[in-house]
């Protein structure tokens, strides 16, 4: 038979064993956790990775939230006024303008990454970047392609010649600035056909010159053709 000592030697000893095995528990169950930490963390990172590579790969200054290529809004335009809004109708500025106001047929709505050749000037519809340019004022020439595809969101886009005296910009700023909603301002880097001009899906106005009449002629055209795009987004 063990003596009492021998017993508390045994008992030390049992004590001891299951201390080591419950800390080696701990640890694989440390390590186990750590492993599958780890595991979500590589996931996370190869999704962000595939994101940005994406995003990467559209080829745009932005994002579908509104990001141009070549450009950037910006509120750096010269100081002008323009005439207030008279009670009138859009036939009749622009006839008073002298003015032309035409309709087009589609040109087509895929998205694509390079250039296109559009049948119109200014273009009114056709095939575009897949990320619309967002809405504002540029005083550079964004790529063609994404403003394109804001015609088709039903936007308004007003053009002038890039390279146009101070004061008509200035003046095309002030008629932005007046209800800029859903409303783009560029210069036409391809080379407009009148001074100025302004276009919706399948629509345009283009005014060879400028005079008071002008700006009521684009105010109408705006209001009557804003958001009439075959894709509405806001």
């Amino acid at each position: 038979m063990a003596s009492r000592k021998e017993q508390k030697e045994q008992l030390r000893a049992e004590r001891e064993r299951k201390a080591q095995e419950a800390a080696s528990a701990e640890r694989r169950k440390r390590m186990i956790g750590f492993g599958a930490a780890g595991l979500l963390v590589a996931v996370a990172v190869i999704a962000i990775v595939a994101v940005v590579l994406a995003g990467g790969g559209s080829d745009s200054g932005t994002s579908h939230t509104g990001e141009s290529r070549g450009a950037e809004p910006t509120d750096d335009f010269p100081k002008a006024s323009i005439p207030k809004a008279k009670p009138t109708t859009l036939e009749a500025a622009a006839k008073a303008a002298q003015c032309t106001v035409k309709q087009f047929p589609s040109e087509g709505r895929s998205h694509v990454n390079g250039k296109v050749k559009y049948k119109t000037n200014p273009p009114t519809s056709g095939n575009h970047f897949e990320i619309p340019a967002a809405d504002g004022a540029y005083n550079q020439a964004p790529d063609v392609e994404p403003l394109v595809h804001s015609l088709e969101h039903g936007r308004i886009i007003f053009w002038f010649k890039p390279g146009a005296p101070a004061q008509l910009q200035g003046q095309m700023k002030a008629l932005f600035d007046e209800d800029n909603f859903h409303v783009i301002l560029a210069p036409y880097s391809r080379g407009l056909s009148g001074q100025v001009a302004a276009s919706a899906w399948t629509r345009s106005i283009v005014c060879p010159k400028v005079n008071n009449n002008t700006w009521d002629a684009l105010r109408l055209f705006r209001d009557r053709y804003r958001d009439q795009g075959p894709e509405q987004v806001a």
